[in-house]
């Protein structure tokens, strides 16, 4: 099954020519892993996203497959236990995307936890979810916290719980997800909105989707369709007239980068702010981000952008707890902005309202997911898939049983996280040796795990072409990746979600945007109206990466209106 961008258009003429057992709407973790579970237990599936794969909000999250120790305070025990006991499945499914960090929370005289109550809690969150032995937790007295993170508030320290979540890159994590999919039999097209549904006998029986590059209308069936729209469920809700009671509440994080050079942090934190609520802060690839907030959200769901006063709340957090830095907005790098759609709860700030997951059956059929969190995402699309198995029992059709707990996913295959390290040097000497640097090798390893293998054939088999493109061997290497198995469409989907450059390497992409397009026009032999459009997208997500939306920068908006 093909995952290449160069044929999108000739999958939907095929799509539109099945039928499917399943159809989602959504490519998001949540879409996608709902797809990969569906067609290993032999549904025929489809997939459809109006933007890219993981542009919502699995592009936007503060990267951690983590268990939600937060939620303990709330006393959510089946959330806590349900995800803390996925992060470790999520991490031997895709260790290149995966991978454990040890967090710091510091514990202050007048905070929200102390020694005891810290100590108590992370006793039950490593019971609750069946933490390995040599991640349980610790506590550390003032000494050893400062040790680990001399940046550290020191007023009224009074020590420190040490224990392990597990950081991930999102996007990719997506990305990988999808592409196993795909593997497996999925047929999944990007920029493909769904703008009605199709009925027959007042049941949803398939939709009719827009291709958002070359505005062709397609009409797409299945037995039962998914709403895993995220932050867009609602809108699809209403679309098939079945918006009832229970409805979606959006709010919204932000998060800031920093270069180390800047903010040196040596270990990640957790920690709480003045009024009570979480922050992190996370070294990652030489650069220091720091989030979330948490505030309800009504403005543009595709493009949500952070405001001065975001801005202001998470620099003054970070000068609460690392006051020696005199951290200020010009030296922020870049930024995101993310939604969370919530299950609506009143009376409740965002900050208190669950993250539970709930499914929802329309009188018309449509299947919609709605809540939930990253870190949970395969046990999500095993309820979905679930209870698919058992409306298909009705009709009298069977399917198997769940196979995603042990499945790796795109580029995990490699027999495990405990031979990754071996892994990785053994394809970090193999790179050398084809003339990439080390650097370069470990970066394309790291990020694409057991598929670096067809990135280094293009060294031999497309020299010719990587020469012409004007591109340094790794750029090309990963955008020729990018469009042949991975669907990336424009440059936005490279320089976002299949690199993560755009956040955390935002001077590469300055660097490479211009030649970076050129590439991709020539390949797939763009208007000048459209090469010209793709561009201002580029620049327009630069600018947005870092300037507030209430705050103007004439000298740079008028390069991208």
């Amino acid at each position: 099954m093909t995952f290449s961008s160069l044929d999108r258009e000739k999958m939907l003429g095929q799509m539109e020519t099945e039928h499917y057992d399943v159809l989602i709407i959504g490519g998001g973790i949540t879409g996608c892993g709902i797809a990969l579970d569906a067609v290993t237990r032999g549904m025929k599936t489809a997939l459809v996203e109006m933007q890219d794969f993981g542009a919502g909000t699995s592009s936007r999250s503060t990267k951690l497959v983590h268990g939600g120790l937060r939620y303990l305070k709330q006393f959510e025990v089946k959330m806590v236990s349900e995800v803390g006991k996925e992060r470790a499945i999520v991490y031997e499914n895709g260790p290149h995307v995966t991978t454990p960090e040890w967090m710091l929370l510091p514990i202050y005289q007048d905070g929200t936890f102390s020694m005891f109550s810290t100590s108590i809690g992370l006793r039950v969150y490593d019971y609750l979810a069946g933490v390995k032995r040599n991640e349980r937790r610790s506590m550390l007295s003032r000494e050893e916290t400062l040790k680990l993170e001399p940046l550290l508030k020191t007023s009224a320290l009074r020590g420190g719980g040490y224990y392990v979540e597990y950081k991930t890159d999102d996007a990719r994590l997506t990305i990988e997800v999808i592409k196993e999919a795909v593997k497996h039999g999925t047929e999944a097209v990007n920029y493909a909105k769904v703008e009605s549904f199709i009925y027959q006998n007042r049941k949803a029986c398939g939709v009719v989707v827009v291709d958002q590059i070359s505005n062709k209308k397609y009409s797409i069936y299945a037995d039962k369709i998914v709403n895993a729209s995220g932050p867009w469920v609602d809108t699809l809700r209403e679309k098939d007239q079945s918006l009832g009671k229970k409805s979606i509440q959006l709010t919204k994080g932000i998060h800031l980068v920093f270069d180390q050079s800047r903010f040196p942090l040596k270990q990640a934190i957790y920690f709480d702010t003045p009024d009570g609520r979480m922050i992190f802060a996370i070294p990652r690839e030489g650069k220091t981000y720091v989030g979330t907030t948490d505030t309800v959200y009504s403005g543009d769901i595709a493009n949500p952008r952070m405001t001065k006063a975001d801005r202001q709340y998470v620099l003054d957090a970070i000068q609460f707890m690392f006051p020696t830095l005199h951290i200020k907005e010009e030296d922020i790098e870049s930024s995101w902005t993310g939604l969370r759609p919530l299950i609506n709860e009143e009376g409740k700030s965002p900050s208190e309202i669950s993250r539970k997951d709930e499914i929802w059956i329309s009188d018309s059929g449509l299947i919609t997911i709605a809540g939930g969190k990253l870190t949970g995402y395969r046990k999500m699309a095993e309820m979905v898939v679930d209870r698919l198995v058992t409306l298909f029992k009705e009709e009298g059709k069977t399917f198997g049983s769940c196979q995603t707990k042990t499945l790796p996913i795109s580029g995990g295959n490699i027999g495990g996280s405990k031979n990754f390290p071996a892994f990785m040097d053994e394809k970090v000497k193999q790179g050398v040796k084809m003339g990439l640097s080390r650097e370069e090798s470990l970066k394309l390893t790291k990020k694409y795990g057991a598929n670096v293998d067809q990135l280094y054939s293009y060294i031999t088999s497309h020299s010719d072409e990587a020469k012409e493109s004007g591109l340094p061997l790794c750029e090309f290497l990963q955008i020729f990746y990018a469009i042949t198995e991975e669907m990336a469409v424009k440059p936005i989907d490279f320089f976002y979600r299949r690199t993560g450059a755009l956040l955390f390497d935002i001077h590469w992409v300055r660097q490479w945007k211009e030649k970076v397009n050129a590439y991709m026009s020539s390949v797939f032999q763009w208007t000048c109206e459209q090469k010209e459009t793709y561009q201002k997208e580029l620049d327009r997500a630069i600018y947005d990466a870092t300037t507030p939306e209430d705050e103007k920068k004439d000298d740079v908006k008028g390069k991208v209106s």
